[in-house]
């Protein structure tokens, strides 16, 4: 499991903490440092290696999920999802902008 020991939050910036832990795993997947199937940290473990509150990490989880970056499978945990499902993740996402019909033809 990775431990996420590149993730580092900046107390100075105006960034929220939950952002800038969601750009440094996002970053890292397209960097190849979080390859699709690695298995991130549980939320309370991760949490407490950052010193952030257990809901801070479960928002930034639940957050990359609709975007195809992970993927929780209940007890199993958070996994990155591979690169070639988040794209079509994104093709249907979009597809579903443009109507039912749109999305249900993608899907097929």
């Amino acid at each position: 499991m990775s431990e996420l020991g590149f993730i580092k939050i900046d107390p100075k910036s105006t960034v929220a903490p939950y952002q800038q832990v969601r750009e440094q795993i996002l970053s890292a997947i397209a960097k190849g440092k979080l390859a699709p199937g690695s298995k991130l940290p549980s939320v309370r473990a991760l949490s407490g290696t950052l010193n952030l509150a257990v809901n801070t990490v479960a928002k930034v989880y639940k957050e990359l999920e609709p975007q195809g970056a992970v993927v929780t499978r209940g007890r199993h945990g958070t996994v990155v999802q591979a690169a070639e499902n988040r794209a079509e993740q994104e093709v249907s996402d979009a597809a579903a902008g443009f109507g039912p019909d749109c999305a249900a033809v993608v899907s097929r």
